[in-house]
Parts: structure tokens; sequence; C-alpha cells
């Protein structure tokens, strides 16, 4: 497998080398340390499995990079590695195509739970971010509690729509959010549930007895 290291840090590279090379074996690692040759190393590189993208190396321009990226490369999967942990940024680079956030300060057994959830079809976002963003946005029906199973209102029609074998863009529309902001509640009920993926949720919602259960 191949991964696109984007990032101007040399040591946060080394670093991040380090993990990446306890993910899978054989791995073949690019690395950029400009949005240009992140862009150039990509169309050369179609067959990529991760881009890993920091949001102010040069020549990006923010959260902004990710649509450009997105556009450009629509099949490859970028997860956003950065310092910058402010909720609505996270909100934003989801909404433009992110298939992950991941905070610079987590550990290394983080960083591989959440690189492979992502490299399994999942999204990852850490949570305590995921928790500040549905709290800053009253995005529980103004009404932030949880059910028995720590799921708040929002989370459980969300899930509910996904046992219906609704998409996160059919969800988006159904609920009338934008798609990040369903990314994030998507992220959240699979980290509450600790489930990986659509199909895990959905057995554990049937086995927990969620399913038609009232989430107003």
């Amino acid at each position: 497998m191949k991964i696109l290291l984007a990032d101007d840090h040399a040591l946060f590279r080394d670093g991040m080398r380090y993990v990446l090379q306890q993910l899978t074996d054989p791995l073949e690692i690019l690395e950029a340390d400009n949005f240009q040759d992140c862009l150039k190393l990509a169309g050369q590189n179609l067959d990529l499995g991760l881009v890993l993208l920091d949001l102010y190396m040069p020549g990006s321009d923010g959260a902004k990079s990710v649509s450009y990226f997105h556009q450009r490369y629509p099949t490859l999967s970028v997860v956003v590695v950065s310092g910058e942990e402010a909720s609505s940024n996270m909100e934003k680079v989801m909404n433009y195509g992110a298939a992950g956030f991941i905070s610079k300060s987590s550990n290394t057994q983080t960083m591989l739970a959440a690189l492979n959830l992502v490299l399994s079809g999942g999204i990852y976002l850490p949570p305590e971010i995921a928790h500040a963003y549905v709290c800053e946005t009253g995005h529980a029906d103004k009404r932030f509690h949880v059910n028995a199973y720590g799921l708040t209102p929002r989370q459980l029609e969300v899930l509910q729509n996904i046992c219906a074998g609704m998409s996160n863009k059919e969800i988006a529309t159904a609920m009338n959010l934008a798609d990040g902001t369903v990314k994030i509640h998507v992220a959240a009920v699979y980290l509450t549930l600790k489930v990986n993926g659509r199909l895990e949720a959905v057995r554990a919602a049937e086995h927990l007895g969620l399913v038609g259960v009232p989430y107003g």
C-alpha cells in the first residue's frame, strides 16, 4: 500500500513514518513538504491508499485545501492530521470531503486505530472534539442528553437512518444537515457503540433494540 504524508515539519514526518510502518507491510511512504508537491505526487500515484494532509504547510489554504484536493482527486481518501483542534475547523474539513481528522497530539496507539478505521471505510474524529462540536452547536436538539447507551437524540436519529440503509448524503438531506455534520454524528455513533462501520452499527442497534425507538 502507498501512503502520501504531506507536512512541512520534517520532525513530524519522521515520527509519522515510524507510526505508519506499524500499520501494514509492505508499505511505501511518499512525502511532500508543501501543498503543490502534494498535489503533484497524488497525480503521479492515483493508487494511493491514503493521503495524510497538514492544513497549514506552504501553498495550503487551510481547510479549503481539502476541497481543492478532493475536487482534483475525488477517489483518494484524505485524512487531515493537524494541531488545530477547533471544532468549527473540523466541520469544515469534513464538509470539504475529508475521511477523518486526527489530532497531532494523539499517541501512536490512537493514530494506528484511527488510520485502520479509515482504511476499513470508516470515519475518524477525536471523540472529545466531536463531543465539543455537539455541545457548541446544539445539534443534540437543544436538549443535550443521552440515552442509556450514550447516544444523543440526533445521534440516535442518524443511527436509525443508517439502519434504514440511507447514505450520508441521504441522511443529510432528510435531516437538513450539512454533509460534514452528518459525518461527525456518524463518527460519534461508531465511537459510542464501539463499532467500526455501518454493518456493525446496524447489528449493534438491532442487538440493543434501538431500531424504531423514538428519538424526539
